[in-house]
């Protein structure tokens, strides 16, 4: 017995992957190899998002809850850099919109530099008020004009119609320049009072993306997305593809009719081309997953890593021989932060439409933290490791509750009350299972599936 958890011990990692990729085979050839792929570029995305909060937490101990708002953020991004100008709204409103943003930026510049050099407060808060009031009349003259502008297809300014791929790295610069302006803040405060003020700031920002309708159309959502990978269309009648398709059915099609080939060919093609593309997709994930996973381990194993880790574990002991605490959370916030704004933006850019009202708590707070614990914070694999997890139960909770309720309704007369309460209540099946998952990692795992080694400083 002690040789085998020893011999699991030393080969967690390779055993704990193998076996997900197992199970996701099994996906592939029992449902579809499109949901596998699926379930599989999400979970990429998720551990980027995760590797992200991980760097904030296994390494300095920040708790973060308001990972949607900085996933938001880089979603916003794609939007911004990626879709095309609308050039009938920039003419209506775009310089008035301008020229207000500009006036509030001199104004609340002003207003801090009268405050800093000690002009008189009402002096000041008159110059402020007047900025104010100017700014609001110009804003809501330019928005009003943007958002009349074929409000069912546009009614905003639209993007700058550049490469999506940039849209990435604007998304990480974006949450990355929030965070800044957030940690300059409330990385002070305690970790309580750290975990609400992210929260609130994160509310705030969607908050600002749901309603100003200008801007990325508010709750109409911004849809038709460019992609960095080829379209399912476009595989379909490309020539080449479909040749290959063929030839690697051609024992299958050599025994139907000329016309039952076609369509069976015709078949074979859509249901390839969903696949080729999602693994398009994966191609780019995985490379992204793995440049964010070397760089931090390299980070993590560095100096600068163990220093961050010697503050992470004794404060006091690390502000005693002369290090600069705060800085040194602020920097771990700032690209813990940015990691979460790009992966914010893989997310908007593989679902191909931006939908503020998906930002949710659950999903982007409560889900993240449940895949950073049970693989183990602190450890880089472990958060990819639980992303894949999670991700795979949460996909698979319905058809898994759906079974369950299949092996009840064979063993429990049909029509009873306890089984139509089940049938009603299968989909909350997926909330239970995480709960479930996160108490029984807390219990018997507390430092996750993969936890931290520990290192000497």
């Amino acid at each position: 017995m002690n040789n085998i958890k020893a011999i699991w011990e030393a080969n967690k990692v390779i055993a704990s992957f193998t076996i997900m990729g197992l199970i996701l085979l099994f996906v592939g050839m029992n449902q579809s190899w499109a949901l596998a792929l699926g379930i599989f570029n999400m979970s990429l995305i998720s551990a980027i998002m995760a590797l992200g909060v991980n760097i904030q937490w296994g390494y300095a101990g920040l708790f973060n809850v308001g990972i949607m708002g900085f996933a938001a953020l880089g979603g916003v991004s794609v939007v911004l850099i990626a879709q095309q100008p609308v050039t009938e709204a920039i003419d209506a409103g775009g310089m008035k919109m301008f020229l207000s943003l500009i006036i509030g930026a001199v104004t609340v510049i002003t207003g801090v530099l009268l405050n800093r050099r000690g002009v008189n407060k009402w002096l000041t808060a008159v110059v402020v008020v007047i900025g104010y009031l100017i700014t609001r009349y110009y804003f809501s003259e330019a928005a009003d004009l943007i958002e009349k502008v074929d409000p069912a297809i546009t009614g905003y300014l639209g993007g700058f119609g550049l490469p999506i791929a940039f849209s990435w790295i604007v998304g990480g610069l974006a949450a990355a320049g929030a965070a800044w302006w957030i940690g300059k803040i409330t990385l002070g405060l305690r970790t309580d009072y750290l975990a609400i003020a992210t929260l609130g700031i994160s509310e705030i920002i969607l908050y600002v993306i749901k309603n100003e309708d200008w801007f990325v159309r508010g709750l109409k959502n911004v849809y038709g997305l460019p992609r960095p990978v080829p379209y399912e269309v476009d595989m379909q009648q490309s020539e080449w593809f479909q040749n290959i398709i063929a030839w690697l059915h051609k024992s299958e099609l050599q025994l139907l009719t000329q016309s039952e080939q076609i369509d069976q060919l015709g078949i074979y093609v859509r249901e390839a081309a969903v696949v080729f593309v999602k693994l398009c997709y994966s191609s780019l994930f995985i490379a992204i997953l793995g440049a964010f996973i070397i760089l931090s381990n390299l980070a993590l194993n560095s100096p600068w890593g163990r220093k961050v880790r010697a503050i992470r574990d004794n404060e006091v002991a690390a502000s005693a021989m002369g290090k600069n605490i705060k800085r040194q959370h602020l920097q771990i916030f700032v690209i813990g932060s940015a990691i979460v704004g790009v992966a914010g933006a893989l997310l908007v850019t593989y679902d191909g439409i931006f939908i503020p009202t998906a930002y949710q708590p659950l999903r982007f707070t409560f889900l993240i933290w449940v895949m950073v614990i049970l693989g183990g914070s602190g450890n880089n694999l472990g958060s990819v490791l639980g992303a894949f997890i999670i991700w795979f139960i949460w996909i698979q909770a319905g058809p898994m509750g759906l079974w369950v309720v299949e092996m009840l309704g064979n063993n429990i007369q049909e029509g009873g009350v306890f089984l139509e309460f089940i049938e009603d209540r299968v989909h909350y099946l997926r909330l239970v299972f995480m709960g479930t998952i996160l108490l029984l990692i807390m219990r018997f795992s507390p430092g996750g599936i993969l936890p931290e080694k520990n290192k000497e400083l």
